[in-house]
């Protein structure tokens, strides 16, 4: 019998033990630091000369992994592999499967300060951050794990005398997975174990800026007894070894999380039938957001300064749900701007290692510099509060900033800066409010502040969001309570750790017999 899930408890960094618990794996994964790491295709490692260097955002010249960087020639190893491993392993039993992520998560809530120490080393991550990140990653294999044992029994159809009917659910085949960094062990587990414990195998494109957490994922997988050739990992460069995995024909199903740009674009190359290519290839993506924290002249002013505090800066404004956009009643708008721009001034900005620092930098060069030239923007086209300022000379930081008295359609609150920068639009009622937060071409969190029971009812069927939180900040999902996925350009809507998302994985059949 399966006990039942629950999520994996986040650790209480007030309690000294703990605190000298993570220090000691700090120390840990520092000596472990700027060890080589291989491509494994079918079970072997291959060493490449050519290597993604993986360094630490707060400190660029310390070196975090060489990871080894595959080819085409390697992608197309890959692909045949997880091929051949797909015809044994799609026969598995649904609960043999599973019990292989049950024997994967416990060895990662083992080694758990460890792999959160790596986030924060490798994408500048704060502790706290890290600890969800990492207990995250537990959530997915324990949730997925009980769903597929569940699935695994298929549904209740109805039958007829004389006739047996069956619903189950079978394989797809052979899943391209492409992750993203910012959730570097969370959504890269979580959407690694989906296709496998569904019996589909995967060919594991980790992204560029944490290719070594997924290194230890993979090495996690095969303690716990996977085959070979269920999962290959092939580190690469999206234009060379990501569009190869895509446009495979062999390819069956493809599972990616990242931006906007790229995931239309993969969508679109999905849709196009290859030769000899017999099926149409399942796609699951989850892009971008444009999140806003509504704020209504009856909300409880306390709250909504730490729902957009905690929304805005969370892992220094880069999650696809971070809460961007600040729109807030006339009534309080100048009470609940001048109380975020107090708290923004008191973060502590700094290396993520180190304890009691609230915000990391942003994970490279590219997005420094990007979010710089949004600050740039915000100059012109609002009013600079506070923040604005960045030090790139040793890692890639930048001051909790914020913005007010945008324009609804201003370029600040409609393209996604994925940094740590909230805007304010002033609304003259909740009806206007509301339309503001609808008006970008996302739809996946938002938040609603407000006392107001029938305000918070409207906003139930007019705020067009995947996942909408009351009186709460609007990041954070947990697996199996907040299933998570967006509307609109924000991506299919898949609800990763939601009932349906397994389902999404397969083929479902049914089978009929007549006696």
């Amino acid at each position: 019998m399966v006990t039942p899930y629950k999520h994996e408890p986040f650790t209480d960094f007030t309690v000294e033990s703990n605190k000298k618990e993570f220090e000691e794996a700090l120390k840990l994964v520092k000596g472990q630091l700027g060890e080589n790491y291989d491509v494994v295709v079918n079970g072997e490692c291959i060493r490449t000369d050519q290597k993604i260097v993986s360094t630490n955002p707060a400190n660029t010249k310390q070196v975090v992994g060489n990871v080894s960087k595959a080819n085409q020639e390697i992608a197309e190893k890959a692909i045949q592999s997880a091929s051949n491993a797909f015809e044994d392993w799609k026969k598995w039993d649904p609960r043999s499967r599973a019990e292989i992520l049950f024997r994967a998560a416990a060895i990662v809530r083992r080694r758990k300060h460890e792999f959160s120490a790596y986030l924060a080393y490798e994408v500048g991550k704060p502790w706290k951050e890290a600890d969800a990140d990492t207990a995250e990653a537990i959530d997915f294999m324990e949730y997925y794990a009980r769903q597929m044992i569940e699935l695994g029994e298929g549904k209740h159809v109805e039958s007829r005398p004389g006739e047996q009917n069956r619903y189950i659910y079978t394989s797809t085949g052979v899943s391209v997975v492409i992750p993203p960094w910012n959730l570097a062990f969370a959504i890269m587990a979580g959407t690694t174990v989906a296709p496998l414990v569904t019996g589909n195998t995967v060919v594991l494109k980790p992204a560029s800026n944490s290719p070594v957490i997924a290194a230890k994922f993979v090495e996690v997988l095969e303690e716990a007894g996977l085959p070979k050739g269920v999962l290959n990992f092939v580190p690469g460069s999206g234009r060379e070894v990501g569009n190869y995995l895509v446009d495979h024909p062999k390819t069956a199903l493809i599972s990616f999380t990242g931006s906007r740009d790229v995931g239309t674009e993969l969508y679109k190359r999905a849709a196009e039938v290859q030769p000899e290519q017999k099926h149409l290839k399942k796609v699951i993506v989850e892009m971008g957001g444009k999140d806003t924290v509504v704020v209504d002249k009856e909300a409880d002013i306390e709250t909504a300064i730490e729902a957009i505090i905690v929304s805005a800066y969370g892992f220094s404004g880069q999650k696809c749900s971070s809460g961007s956009r600040a729109v807030v009643h006339k009534d309080v708008y100048d009470e609940v701007l001048d109380g975020v721009a107090k708290r923004a001034k008191e973060l502590t900005v700094g290396n993520a290692t180190e304890s009691n620092v609230y915000m990391g930098p942003v994970v490279e060069q590219a997005a420094f510099d990007k979010i710089m030239s949004y600050i740039e923007i915000g100059k012109e086209e609002g009013r600079l509060v506070t923040g604005g300022k960045g030090d790139d000379s040793k890692g890639y930081f930048i001051e909790p900033t914020v913005f007010a008295d945008l324009d609804p359609n201003s370029r600040m609150q409609q393209e996604e800066i994925f940094g740590p920068v909230v805007c304010f639009t002033k609304a003259n009622d909740f009806n206007e409010a509301i339309d503001i937060a609808n008006n970008t071409e996302y739809g996946l969190t938002g938040a609603v502040i407000s006392n107001n029971r029938e305000h918070l009812d409207k906003a139930k069927v007019d705020f067009h969001v995947g996942n909408l939180y009351f009186n709460r900040n609007c990041t954070g999902a947990i697996v199996g309570y907040q299933p998570f996925g967006g509307f609109n350009m924000s991506g299919t809507d898949s609800k990763a750790g939601g009932p349906d998302y397994l389902a999404l994985h397969m083929q479902a059949k049914t089978i009929s017999e007549q006696f």
